[in-house]
């Protein structure tokens, strides 16, 4: 075996541990807050209806539509369940009964919970990392 080839079986490898321990490593996020049924329910509607080929949970997803992470704090669930039942000009109606309508607010409630989206106080460093600031 030649030397460029020691080196790029290693690099694959090494690529394939890595990616093994990056994406089978999850965090549990709801060991603090548990997901409740409703709210597990919803978060199946909104990956089952790819909600996030449009919208976004702190600024990662689509940009046809709206970041969602802090919706129900800001509009209120009322707003929420008006479009996820009615859509809009450029947001589907999916026909979705009442009990759908109610788990995708109760997992929109929960991702709320989470976080805050932007960072309303904080300062960006050169490298593109921010830190918040305490004012």
């Amino acid at each position: 075996m030649t030397s460029k080839q020691i080196i790029l079986v290693t690099l694959v490898v090494a690529f394939a541990v890595y990616s093994a321990l990056v994406y089978t490593a999850q965090p549990n996020l709801t060991q603090e807050r548990p997901l409740s049924v409703s709210a597990a329910h919803g978060q199946r509607l909104y990956q089952e209806y790819n909600c996030v080929a449009c919208h976004q949970f702190y600024g990662l997803g689509g940009y046809m539509g709206p970041d969602l992470t802090n919706v129900i704090s800001r509009k209120g669930d009322a707003y929420a369940r008006a479009f996820i039942s009615s859509g809009s000009l450029r947001m589907p109606n999916f026909d979705l009964n009442e009990a759908e309508v109610g788990s995708l607010v109760d997992f929109l409630e929960f991702v709320d919970g989470s976080g805050q989206y932007p960072a309303e106080s904080h300062e960006i460093y050169w490298s593109g990392a921010y830190v918040e600031s305490d004012s």
